[in-house]
């Protein structure tokens, strides 16, 4: 049970650039840097970010970003970490992971319920140890990274939103045993300021790389538009990772509907008219974005044995699903994915059949290795995304067949 509170206010790029919260060190919460750049004016009032990139004040190290006014779900302040490269403008666009909520019992963490990561906020820490490096594509010194020598841009997740919600909700505990819990998906808003953020930092980006696994993939996919349109990117690209929005799914309207009313998706909508159609079927947003930017490459990738973001699709909304039932319905609604790319020269997926790690969940975390498609030369995913972003190659999509033996 919930009671809808109030709507956060939508936060949109222009007035975004606003937000800057400049440039610190992850172990200080002071601001720095960008305060004192100029932006550049256009004919209908937004900004196109400075003449000039601010001074960078370090290179190679993750650095915290605390936009003003932006939350994590439990009201903390959001923050987010940029690392630079030094002579490049290249930007890579990484959003975290970690499952979702839209009740109390997944919002406030109760054991054995599927939840969202980060419940009590976003540490100045938050990115030492292994989340640092969760995946090769923030480790500058492995060979096998194509964005290795990129600047990058790490995303926290915390609201429970896939990085894409509106909403302060007010959660009632079903068994009445806490407190009503209030719960502020204020993805969407935070998304925004770093947007705007991005665009003041970087004035002019040749490629831009959006990606990221489980809901950071989900997250990719719902924020590429807006941040395409709000950056002056010459080229963009997009990997979602293991977190499909699978179109004419009936398997998946029960979890799109729930999220839409609980995350108030649909004030997000009302600022896109022209993904008006997502209204009727979230899945739509694949071949919308693939039509919006015809030149950009765009992806997905996943296994066929998923059984994380499988689990959030259907195990609360079919009472006594099995795992192979499960399996079932993301297969079928994995077909109709295909399908939905094969008809866009600009869209591609990378879709193996099973990996011993992470209940076969996100195929660009830990290593590349175990992302193989056997019948392709054994190709894994860190081939892929390097001829996604090889503007010279023609997109190639892949799909492993049934693997007897594996997923045991």
């Amino acid at each position: 049970m919930r009671i809808r509170v109030a709507v956060v206010s939508m936060c949109v790029v222009v007035s975004c650039h606003d937000a800057d919260g400049g440039a610190a060190s992850s172990a200080s919460a002071s601001s720095t840097g960008a305060d004192d750049t100029s932006t550049t004016a256009t004919g209908d009032g937004s900004s196109t970010g400075p003449q000039e990139p601010p001074p960078r004040p370090a290179y190679g190290e993750w650095l915290k970003i605390e936009p003003p006014g932006t939350l994590c779900g439990n009201g903390t302040q959001y923050k987010f970490f940029v690392n630079y490269a030094e002579g490049v403008d290249d930007l890579m666009v990484l959003f975290e992971p970690g499952g979702g909520c839209w009740d109390f019992d997944s919002c406030s963490g109760r054991e054995g319920v599927l939840g969202a990561a980060n419940p009590d906020g976003i540490g100045d820490d938050h990115l030492d140890g292994p989340l640092g490096l969760h995946t090769p594509l923030l480790n500058r010194v492995l060979d096998e990274n194509p964005v290795r020598d990129w600047n990058m841009v790490f995303v926290p997740y915390c609201t429970g939103d896939v990085h894409t919600g509106n909403a302060v909700e007010e959660y009632v505990d079903p068994l009445g045993e806490e407190p009503n819990l209030v719960y502020h998906h204020a993805g969407h808003a935070n998304v925004q300021a770093v947007v705007g953020w991005v665009d003041e930092q970087f004035p002019t980006i040749p490629r831009l790389f959006v990606t990221g696994c489980s809901a950071g993939g989900a997250g990719t996919l719902a924020n590429y538009y807006f941040l395409r349109t709000g950056t002056n990117a010459e080229q963009g690209y997009m990997l979602d990772d293991s977190g499909p929005i699978f179109p004419n799914s009936q398997n998946s309207k029960p979890l799109h509907d729930t999220i839409r009313q609980s995350w108030n998706i649909d004030s997000i909508l009302e600022t896109v008219p022209e993904f008006s159609e997502l209204g009727e079927d979230f899945g739509l947003i694949n071949e919308l974005l693939a039509e919006t930017f015809p030149d950009d490459r765009i992806a997905t990738t996943f296994f066929r044995r998923d059984f994380d973001f499988a689990r959030y699709s259907y195990e609360r909304f079919f009472a006594g699903i099995t795992k192979e039932e499960i399996h079932l319905k993301w297969w079928e609604d994995t077909q109709q994915l295909m399908a939905q790319y094969d008809a866009h020269d600009n869209l591609a997926y990378f879709i193996p059949y099973w990996r011993y790690a992470n209940n076969s969940h996100c195929t660009i975390i830990l290593t590349w290795d175990g992302t193989e498609i056997q019948e392709a030369g054994d190709i894994h995913v860190g081939d892929f995304i390097e001829t996604l972003l090889d503007d010279r190659a023609p997109l190639q999509s892949y799909v492993e067949s049934v693997q007897p033996g594996e997923d045991e």
